[in-house]
């Protein structure tokens, strides 16, 4: 079955930097809310450089930051000082200004690879304040969201509905590194999900991943079909 492209929401801006504007905006919004409600926010956003300009604009939002927990949707199992480290760029990008005082829960240990470090960051996960309140996602060009990737060896797990695991390792033709990643479930029962896409390859991309075809084949499918409501999208060219 097709994702269905007219109950999502989209939101295109003519560019990145007010893409970056609107997005904090909404992001400062539900965050606001949760701590309203019960006194605390937990925000999981992903790496790469499509983030930068959010991370910026999301960072000078007056929120009460010491009562926010930051964390990842997913990363590389690389030291925290590597050029490729997500976390890397969350404390350079996010965590400055006001935002210094939010706490940051990482997904990496001193553990030779994921797989052996999963008790340890399965442990951090489940010991939040869940749900999550704010799920900032991106996309690959292969269809891959958090690292739900094609041929992921454990992406069966990672996106079954009823699983009870908060995280799993994923290795993946694509992926690069081993990478350790928040399971579909997770992300389902967030307060608000939004994905953050920038270029006409993307659209494309989108596109495709609302027809018909497996989740299997294009992971993103399993967000946009199985979350209600759909992720908000967030595009410029």
């Amino acid at each position: 079955m097709g994702g269905d492209a007219k109950s999502l929401v989209r939101h295109d801006f003519p560019d990145g930097a007010a893409l970056a504007v609107a997005l904090a905006d909404a992001v400062a919004a539900k965050l606001k809310a949760g701590l309203a409600a019960r006194g605390v926010a937990i925000l999981a956003v992903s790496g790469g450089r499509t983030p930068a300009k959010f991370f910026a604009a999301l960072s000078a939002k007056p929120l009460d930051w010491a009562k926010v927990i930051v964390t990842l949707v997913d990363e590389r199992w690389v030291p925290v000082d590597h050029e490729r480290s997500n976390e890397a760029l969350v404390r350079a990008g996010l965590l400055q200004g006001p935002a210094a005082a939010a706490r940051f829960v990482g997904l990496v240990s001193a553990a030779a690879g994921p797989e052996k470090g999963l008790p340890e960051i399965a442990g951090r996960i489940a010991a939040l304040p869940l749900p999550l309140d704010v799920v900032v996602l991106g996309m690959g060009t292969d269809g891959h969201t958090a690292s739900f990737f094609p041929e992921g060896d454990r992406l069966g797990e990672a996106l079954d509905p009823s699983g009870g695991a908060p995280v799993v390792p994923m290795r993946a033709p694509g992926a690069g590194e081993p990478r350790i990643t928040l399971t579909l479930p997770l992300i389902l029962a967030a307060g608000a999900v939004y994905l953050h896409i920038e270029g006409a390859d993307k659209t494309a991309v989108l596109g495709e991943a609302l027809n018909n075809g497996t989740a299997e084949e294009m992971p993103v499918r399993a967000v946009l079909r199985a979350r209600r409501p759909p992720p908000e999208i967030y595009w410029c060219p």
